[in-house]
C-alpha cells in the first residue's frame, strides 16, 4: 500500500482521511494533539507538531511515505510547502512567493493593489486622520480571532497589542470597519493553469449585540452577487493569481460587497473551512478531495474523479447552506432536537462543536459556535424554511435551563 501524509489533524482532515483509504492508501496524521479526530481514523499517527518540518521529512523517510496532502488551515500551507520541497514530492503550491501571497494579509493586500484588486482601505499603526469605526486584526490568524472594533484613537493601541498576540508574525492590520456591508466567500480550482469557479456564498453574520458582528453564523451559495462577481471583479482577480503563477489546487478569497466591487480582506491557498466540497459532489458527482490526493501521488490533476466546468458555480438551482447556531455564554446542561434535526431531508452532515457539560466563554469568535449544519435545499423559500426549523427546533440549555442559543441570523434576512 502507498502511504500518504495528511498534515493536521482537524475534523476537516477526516475527509482527506477517508478518501485516500477509499482510493486503497495507507493513511498517516501528525499533528502535536493526542486525540485529533482525523488520527482517531487514520492508519497510524505521530505526535509530530506541523512546524517540525525536519521531524516530519525524517519520519516520512523512514515511513517510506510516497504523498503528502494538506487542503484546509492557513497554518498548515506552509509547512506543507516546505515538506514537500524537502521530500522532492508533488505539491500543489507551486512556490513560496505564492504561499506567502495567500497566507499574509499584509501580502495579500500589497499584492492586490499591485494589480489593482480593491481592498478594504488600510491605516497605519499610528496614522491621526483615520475615519472610524476600523477594525483591528491579526496579519496572520484565522477563526476571527484577536479582533477590535475600534471608535476612537485610545482605543486603537490595546487592540493593536491584542491583535499582535493572535498573529502569527506578531503584526496587526488597521483597516476600515466595513459595519454592515455584505460578506463575500469564493473559491476556485485551477487545473493546470485554468481557473474553475466552484463556490461562492453570502456569509451572514451575527449580531452585533451578542458580539458575534465578525462571526459567520450561515453561508448560502451560490451568492447572490456572483453575477456581479463576474462582471466587474473576476477578471482582475484572475489576472493576480495567474501573475503569481498558480497553476494547481484551491484558492479562496473573502471580501466585503462595496457597490459594484468586492474589497477583499482575506485569502487562502486552500478550502475554506466548511463541508461544502462534501455537498458539491452530490451535485456535481465530482470528488474533490480525491482529486486533490492523486494530485499529490503523481502530480496532476485528471478527470478520474469528476470533469471540472464553467457552470459548477450555479449548482444546477440549487442551494448550499452551511449553519452554524451560536449561544451564549455559560455551562450546557443538555442539548435538544438535535434527534429531529439530523432526521431533516435537507441534511448532508453535521458536526457538534460542543458537549453536555462543557462552558461556553463569551469569546466572541467562532468558539461560540454550537454546531455546524450542511443542507442543500431546492430554492431560496425551501432555505429560509429549513434556518426556521433548525432554529425552532434545536435548544441548548444551561444550568439554570436557559436557552443558549443567541446571535444567530433572522431567517427573513437571507436572501
Amino acid at each position: 500500500m502507498k502511504k500518504i501524509l495528511i498534515l493536521g489533524g482537524a475534523n476537516l482532515h477526516c475527509k482527506l482521511v477517508k478518501a485516500a483509504k477509499e482510493m486503497g492508501l495507507y493513511t498517516i496524521v501528525t499533528d502535536y494533539l493526542e486525540n485529533s479526530p482525523a488520527k482517531q481514523i487514520a492508519d497510524k499517527s505521530y505526535m509530530l507538531d506541523i512546524k517540525d518540518v525536519d521531524g516530519i521529512v525524517q519520519m516520512c523517510k523512514e515511513e517510506n511515505v510516497e504523498a503528502v496532502i494538506s487542503t484546509y488551515l492557513d497554518p498548515c500551507q506552509r509547512y506543507y510547502y516546505q515538506i514537500c520541497e524537502a521530500l522532492k514530492l508533488p505539491c500543489y503550491i507551486g512556490t513560496w512567493e505564492q504561499v506567502y501571497t495567500l497566507t499574509d494579509k499584509e501580502a495579500f493586500k500589497a499584492c492586490c493593489q499591485k494589480y489593482g484588486v480593491d481592498i478594504i482601505p488600510t491605516y497605519e499603526e499610528n496614522q491621526v486622520d483615520i475615519e472610524y469605526p476600523v477594525l483591528v486584526k491579526p496579519a496572520h490568524s484565522r477563526g476571527s480571532r484577536g479582533q477590535t472594533i475600534c471608535n476612537s484613537y485610545d482605543e486603537i493601541s490595546k487592540a493593536v497589542e491584542i491583535a499582535k498576540k493572535e498573529s502569527g508574525n506578531g503584526k496587526a492590520i488597521i483597516e476600515k470597519y466595513m459595519g454592515n456591508k455584505n460578506d463575500f466567500t469564493m473559491t476556485y480550482i485551477f487545473k493546470d493553469g485554468e481557473p474553475y469557479l466552484t463556490k461562492t456564498s453570502d456569509r451572514y453574520l451575527g449580531s452585533e449585540e451578542c458580539g458575534l458582528e465578525k462571526v459567520c453564523v450561515i453561508a448560502v451559495s451560490p451568492s447572490k452577487y456572483t453575477d456581479t462577481y463576474k462582471k466587474n471583479v473576476e477578471n482582475r482577480l484572475l489576472n493576480m493569481l495567474k501573475g503569481i503563477g498558480i497553476k494547481n489546487g484551491p484558492v479562496f478569497m473573502q471580501g466585503f460587497i462595496d457597490n459594484d466591487t468586492v474589497r477583499f480582506y482575506d485569502p487562502g491557498y486552500r478550502f475554506p473551512g466548511s463541508e461544502y466540497d462534501t455537498l458539491f459532489e452530490k451535485i456535481w458527482n465530482i470528488d474533490i478531495m480525491k482529486m486533490m490526493i492523486n494530485y499529490a501521488l503523481c502530480g496532476k490533476m485528471t478527470n478520474e474523479y469528476g470533469e471540472l466546468s464553467d457552470d459548477l458555480v450555479y449548482l444546477k438551482g440549487k442551494n448550499i447552506s452551511t449553519m452554524f447556531p451560536t449561544v451564549c455564554s455559560g455551562k450546557i446542561s443538555d442539548i435538544r432536537g438535535l434527534e429531529v434535526i439530523k432526521e431533516m431531508p435537507e441534511l448532508v452532515c453535521y458536526t457538534i462543536r460542543h458537549e453536555v457539560g462543557e462552558f461556553v466563554h463569551a469569546s466572541r469568535d467562532v468558539n461560540q459556535r454550537i454546531a455546524e449544519f450542511d443542507f442543500i435545499t431546492d430554492s431560496a423559500t425551501h432555505l429560509k424554511d429549513t434556518v426556521v426549523k433548525v432554529l425552532e427546533t434545536l435548544c441548548v440549555l444551561d444550568e439554570n435551563g436557559e436557552n443558549m442559543l443567541s446571535g444567530n441570523v433572522d431567517p427573513n434576512s437571507i436572501y
